[in-house]
């Protein structure tokens, strides 16, 4: 390791003393569900959106009301439904009497956090407003177009058992979201301590572990690790694999994948590993780091065939498939 490497290490270590004492904070109120800390953690280190997966009652809006007041920040929370309009979400040009003229009256996109609850209730318009801000980091209202304040961070959950009254996410849209994370049930001893303490009416308080600004240099420090040419090309190879199972040694996946990764998966899945490294404190990015996110940045990425579907076989088995077989630098 080099002089440089050595100090960015040092440099890495330094600033990400934080992430513990922010976990250990959220984990007052929320009891185990490291995983979904973690990816939430590293949306905010990559300025990535987040999708939430899991059925009701498992402390996501608990969990992302937690971290933004951990952080300081600006959050909102805006309940998806059917009827909800675009100008709900963005903000609308309203007519001041004194003047005579309309100004802009701003939604409640322009905040730091964006909890976006069930975010496939809402149609096809406010899909639509959604993307430009997730995408773009700006809104229009009116004929004006506003950027959208640093941090920001959309955290969408979704009902995966109620189908009826929602409307499938088109994949522009969930190309968007850097993570897809499954968020599953406590384990045994974890709902024991749920139980003991959410019996009780007080609840304990979040408190503040660091500023707004503090994040945006870590974020910009996040971005300086290192990222070796043989762990690049192994990210290549995953998402290349993703895309032409056959060409790359995987024939008998070949007919269970429709559309694989998109350049953006590449993008992801190596700035993903850069804030997996830096929660651990590491200078550098390593294979196990890319393993460790690959199943939160592919999953909702990959389309399978009807095939696929038929045979119960799910995008991670997949890419579980596929880490097996791509050979580790």
């Amino acid at each position: 390791m080099d002089f440089n490497l050595m100090a960015l290490n040092e440099s890495i270590k330094k600033e990400s003393v934080f992430v513990e004492k922010m976990l250990k904070e959220v984990s007052k109120v929320v009891v185990g569900q490291k995983e979904m800390l973690e990816g939430i953690m590293m949306g905010l280190l990559t300025g990535g959106h987040v999708l939430l997966e899991g059925v009701p009652g498992l402390a996501k809006t608990l969990t992302i009301s937690s971290v933004a007041k951990a952080i300081n920040l600006g959050f909102q929370r805006i309940q998806f439904t059917p009827d909800l309009m675009p100008s709900d979400l963005i903000g609308t040009m309203i007519f001041n009497p004194k003047t005579g003229d309309f100004v802009p009256k701003q939604g409640p996109i322009f905040s730091n956090i964006i909890l976006a609850d069930e975010v496939n209730r809402a149609p096809a318009k406010v899909q639509s407003a959604m993307l430009e801000a997730m995408a773009e980091k700006q809104v229009t209202i009116g004929d004006t177009t506003y950027k959208l304040e640093k941090p920001f961070l959309v955290l969408a959950t979704q009902n995966p058992l109620e189908q009826e009254g929602t409307y499938p996410l088109p994949e522009a849209q969930m190309d968007r979201f850097m993570f897809k994370l499954v968020v599953d049930y406590p384990k045994r001893n974890e709902e024991m301590e749920i139980l003991n303490r959410m019996s009780v009416d007080k609840q304990p308080d979040i408190e503040t572990i660091i500023q707004k600004d503090d994040l945006n240099r870590a974020r910009e420090t996040a971005d300086k690790i290192y990222v070796d040419e043989k762990i690049k090309n192994y990210i290549v190879e995953i998402v290349m694999t993703t895309r032409e199972p056959k060409e790359h040694g995987l024939a008998p996946m070949a007919p269970m994948i429709k559309v694989g990764g998109s350049p953006r998966a590449t993008i992801s899945l190596t700035r993903a590993a850069k804030a997996h490294a830096f929660i651990r404190g590491r200078g550098y990015v390593t294979a196990d780091d890319v393993k460790g996110i690959a199943y939160h940045v592919l999953r909702h990425r990959l389309i399978l065939t009807y095939e696929a579907e038929a045979e119960s076989i799910t995008t991670d088995t997949v890419i579980k498939e596929i880490l097996g077989h791509v050979e580790v630098p």
